[in-house]
């Protein structure tokens, strides 16, 4: 992101009064989706020139429609806590069938005047169950299984490309489509075919890329899950009440579950800069009693752990990376040793 070219002041206050979406916004500073890196970067620029969006594009959905405002025509910006999701909250977005890696990393196929025996050559080759016949770039003709092969033979007739593909009820799907929907499709027969929006086959799903994914993205949320439920029971014993009015306020009613996440890191944080709470932390850290600890280090790593679960929580498309989700892990697990 830092050595990405930059939108200059002209491009950006030539911004106002448009709308665009965020990838546009995001493609005019070399970026992909939005992160700890990228959304700062592009905060600053906008602030410089005096502009801001309608909704927020730190937080509303990708394909959301933001218009480009003067910062005094934008509403108050929210404070961090206000902004984070409540502990326990899913981001609210659908799945798309485009947010599979293998609907869009293209299709292998034969036409339909290829022999039968270079079909199954390739599904020997790659280990496939199934090889659609398709003309040109969009026209299907059919779709090749051992099962439809197998069955010519049952039926004594010679297998041919011909004879021997499924033309009927072959499942399809678009990238734009929502995922879970075609779910039912994808398990009776195994697998998905996806257009894209021309029309064009870009790729195929299969439950093993469900399985995949389901792993890729259910993991982080569940050790983030793990993660609040043993903070809740770490801290909430020992904090529950006055600490949570010192920070919060005395109107507040105590209740440590009603925090937000970064509310956990402030109670905490000994080096925060509201120099107020600097006593109450140090009291809070005191009243929990873990003299083999590091409190810097845990502070820190607590800190990075918000960070990570507010990228589940708000962004889109991107993938936490193995060393994020090891950041989740070990907390996880030094957090069982504490409790």
């Amino acid at each position: 992101m830092t050595d990405a070219p930059r939108p200059t002041r002209q491009e950006l206050l030539a911004l106002k009064g448009q709308t665009l979406r965020i990838p546009e916004l995001l493609a005019m500073f070399g970026a992909r989706v939005r992160n700890y890196q990228t959304v700062p970067v592009i905060q600053e620029a906008l602030q410089e020139v005096g502009l801001d969006t309608q909704p927020s594009f730190t937080t509303c959905g990708i394909m959301t429609d933001i218009l480009v405002v003067a910062q005094h025509e934008a509403p108050a910006a929210e404070s961090e806590t206000e902004e984070e999701v409540q502990p326990g909250t899913l981001p609210q977005q659908s799945f798309k069938i485009g947010d599979i890696p293998s609907a869009r990393s293209g299709i292998t196929s034969v036409t339909s005047n290829n022999l039968l025996s270079a079909a199954t050559y390739l599904m020997r080759q790659k280990r496939f169950c199934q090889l659609p016949v398709i003309d040109g770039l969009a026209e299907l003709k059919g779709v090749v299984t051992w099962s439809s092969i197998a069955a010519r033979y049952e039926q004594g007739q010679t297998p041919t490309l011909a004879n021997s593909m499924v033309q009927d009820s072959i499942p399809m799907a678009e990238v734009h489509q929502e995922l879970f929907t075609h779910l039912p499709e994808l398990t009776y027969h195994g697998y998905l075919l996806v257009r894209d929006y021309n029309g064009i086959f870009v790729g195929i799903i299969t439950g093993a890329d469900i399985t995949g994914r389901f792993h890729t993205l259910a993991l982080p949320f569940f050790l983030v899950g793990e993660i609040e439920f043993r903070l809740r029971k770490c801290l909430g014993p020992k904090l529950t009440g006055d600490p949570v009015r010192a920070l919060k306020g005395p109107n507040h009613s105590g209740d440590f579950s009603k925090l937000m996440f970064g509310d956990y890191v402030k109670l905490l944080d000994g080096h925060q800069s509201n120099w107020k709470q600097r006593p109450h932390a140090d009291g809070n850290w005191q009243a929990l009693g873990w003299g083999g600890v590091d409190r810097v280090q845990f502070v820190a790593h607590l800190n990075r752990v918000r960070v990570i679960r507010n990228q589940i929580a708000h962004f889109d498309e991107q993938s936490l990376s193995d060393q994020q989700v090891n950041e989740l892990s070990e907390f996880s697990g030094l957090l069982k040793q504490l409790m």
